[in-house]
C-alpha cells in the first residue's frame, strides 16, 4: 500500500490545478488522471474564453501546459483509474485503482462530468460507428460526410463549427425553437454555410446496420415525423456529475452533484472537491481552474492544521 499525503482523483483542469497550488506548498500531491487525462477540455477544439489566451488555444494544448506546470513544482501523474474509495472511517482515506491502493491524508476529488446520452434504440450500438460525443475525436473521419448535431448549447455549437472543416453538411437539431448558446457562438453558426437548423425536433431512433444510416427524427409541435439520411450523429445535450464511485460515502444533490462546503469540503472531513463534479451552474474551466485553486488551498491549510 502506497501512503500519500493527498491524492487528487481527476486531472481535469480542476484537478491539474489543485495539484499545481499543492505542489507549490510541497505536499507532492498525487494525481489519478481517469480514463482520460484532461477530462472534457482535452477533447475540446478551440478554447476561446479561458484568459490569458487572446488569440485562442485548443483544449490538448491547454491541457498539456497545466500539466507540465503541475509537475514543475512536485505534483505526480498516474495514468489510472479509481475503482474503490473508503472515507467512511475518516483520514486516512483508502482508495484503490486497477494497479495499486492508496492510502491519503486528504483527498480532492475532481472526477468532472460525463456526456448525457439521448437513450434511443440504435444509439448504443453505433457508438464508435458513427455516433460520437466528441468532434475532435471523430470529425476527420467524416471528410465529405453529412452529419447531425444533437444540442444547442455552447458544446453543440462549438462542435458543429469544427465539424465542418471536414462534413459536407451540419445539420443541427435543438429541441427548442431558439439556441442557448452565447451571442458570438450563435453569430458564427448563423454565418457558416454548411450549417442547417432544424427546430422543435427530437431524435427518436439511430438507424443503420454496423454503421449510421440515419436518423428518425419527430417535430415537437407539428408531432410530424421524418427519415432523414445521415452518416454521423453528434450529441451535445448535457452533462452528468462523475459521483457513482461516491454513493453512499459523499453527500450529494438530487442531480448527483457533490454537495460542499465553503472550504471546498465535502461532507466528509478531509475530503474537498472542485470542478464539474460539484458545480451545476457554471461548468467553464475557468471556474473549475479557480475552484481547484481554492481546494489545493484549502487541503494544505487542512493538513497543516492537523499537523
Amino acid at each position: 500500500m502506497a501512503n500519500e499525503r493527498l491524492v487528487i482523483i481527476g486531472s481535469g483542469p480542476a484537478g491539474l490545478t489543485a495539484a499545481l497550488y499543492a505542489a507549490r506548498a510541497n505536499l507532492e500531491p498525487l494525481v489519478i488522471s481517469g480514463n482520460q487525462l484532461g477530462g472534457q477540455v482535452s477533447i475540446t477544439y478551440e478554447v476561446e474564453n479561458y484568459p490569458g489566451f487572446p488569440q485562442g488555444t485548443t483544449g490538448p494544448e491547454l491541457v498539456e501546459l497545466m500539466q507540465k506546470q503541475a509537475e514543475r513544482f512536485g505534483a505526480r501523474m498516474v495514468i489510472d483509474e479509481v475503482t474503490e474509495v473508503d472515507f467512511g472511517h475518516g483520514s486516512p482515506f483508502s482508495i484503490k485503482t486497477y494497479a495499486e491502493t492508496y492510502e491519503a491524508q486528504a483527498v480532492i476529488v475532481c472526477t468532472g462530468a460525463s456526456p448525457k446520452r439521448l437513450g434511443v434504440p440504435g444509439e448504443d450500438l453505433l457508438i464508435g460507428k458513427g455516433v460520437s460525443f466528441c468532434a475532435t475525436c471523430d470529425g476527420f473521419f467524416f471528410r465529405g460526410k453529412d452529419v447531425v448535431v444533437v444540442g444547442g448549447g455552447d458544446s453543440a455549437l462549438e462542435e458543429g463549427l469544427f465539424l465542418t472543416r471536414f462534413a459536407e453538411r451540419v445539420r443541427v437539431l435543438h429541441r427548442r425553437d431558439s439556441l442557448r448558446a452565447g451571442e458570438t457562438l450563435k453569430r458564427r453558426a448563423a454565418a457558416n454555410p454548411k450549417m442547417d437548423f432544424v427546430w422543435d425536433t427530437v431524435v427518436e431512433e439511430i438507424l443503420g446496420n454496423g454503421k449510421v444510416e440515419g436518423v428518425a427524427v419527430r417535430n415537437l409541435k407539428t408531432q410530424a415525423a421524418e427519415r432523414w439520411s445521415t452518416d454521423g450523429v453528434f450529441i451535445y445535450i448535457g452533462h452528468y456529475p462523475n459521483t457513482d464511485l461516491f454513493r453512499g460515502q459523499l453527500d450529494m444533490d438530487e442531480r448527483g452533484y457533490l454537495v460542499i462546503g465553503d472550504r471546498q469540503m465535502t461532507s466528509v472531513d478531509g475530503v474537498f472537491a472542485a470542478g464539474e463534479v460539484q458545480d451545476a451552474v457554471y461548468r467553464q474551466v475557468a471556474t473549475s481552474v479557480g475552484q481547484g485553486a481554492a481546494a489545493g488551498m484549502m487541503a494544505e491549510r487542512w493538513l497543516a492544521e492537523r499537523s
